[in-house]
């Protein structure tokens, strides 16, 4: 008896504190885009709304206004996205999006404009920029394939933004 007291002695005293690890229940972010499609690019904004059922698994909502060139696109998309928080500091994730677009050109006495299905997918990582892990700075790289009239474009959504995260859960 006399051993097993001194060895739970032992081993509270060797005992590792942990903190619990919380789970973000939502997040929203703005930020920087550059979207190259078809030959071309165009610089825009970007903002995001996710709502995350568990510590893997979100649902995300992305809203992009990029314009250049004669040309002004508008990206909505929505889809899942998958987590991987092994660490409080660095969190991957990938992505997958559909939704539309809406671009509009008018160059010289020409104009009009498309509403192309659009596909994107792909991932990035959130970094902590605060202590306490609710902003992050969350730079993502994405495939995105447009699709209308029976043609497609596709092209590379490179991003950098900031994020904040909503309430949390513990895991």
């Amino acid at each position: 008896m006399k051993k097993l007291i001194w060895a739970a002695l032992a081993l509270s005293m060797v005992a590792v504190p942990s903190r619990a690890q919380d789970t973000p229940v939502g997040d929203v972010s703005v930020g920087y885009s550059y979207l190259h499609v078809a030959g071309g690019g165009v610089n825009g904004v970007t903002g995001s709304a996710a709502y995350y059922a568990n510590d893997w698994f979100g649902i995300v909502g992305d809203l992009g206004v990029y314009h250049g060139s004669g040309a002004t696109a508008i990206t909505y998309t929505g889809g899942p996205r998958f987590s991987i928080r092994k660490s409080e500091r660095v969190v991957p994730f990938v992505e997958a999006l559909v939704g539309g677009t809406h671009i509009s050109a008018s160059i010289g006495t020409i104009s009009g404009s498309v509403n192309p299905l659009t596909f994107g997918g792909g991932g990035g990582a959130e970094i902590a920029l605060s202590s306490s892990g609710k902003v992050q700075l969350r730079p993502e790289v994405e495939y995105f394939d447009l699709r209308a009239n029976g043609g497609s474009a596709s092209g590379v959504r490179v991003s950098v933004g900031v994020v904040y995260h909503i309430g949390g859960r513990t895991r």
